[in-house]
């Protein structure tokens, strides 16, 4: 069976991990395997929120989309050299 080492793990979690565990009527162990299969098989609500925010639905500026639509940034262009090129011109 594979182990897992977590180096540098903060005290006071620790602490609250080994209580939880405790109240559980579990070891340290098969708490942390507990939790960590819990945390993976439930669905990701990042991933539904991220499809319905402000964010992920909101309409870029008209010049940004005709930058896309030139082709601006298929050639891997670094923003950053774009954004300083950007304020150096005002």
């Amino acid at each position: 069976m594979p182990t897992l080492v977590i180096k540098s793990f903060p005290e006071d979690l620790h602490a609250r991990l080994k209580q939880l565990a405790v109240s559980h009527r579990r070891s340290l162990t098969q708490e942390t395997i507990y939790l960590i299969e819990q945390a993976l098989s439930s669905p990701t609500p990042s991933t539904a929120e991220a499809t319905d925010s402000y964010w992920a639905t909101r309409k870029p500026i008209p010049e940004f989309e005709a930058a896309l639509k030139a082709g601006a940034f298929r050639a891997g262009t670094d923003s950053t050299q774009i954004i300083s090129e950007e304020r150096d011109a005002r």
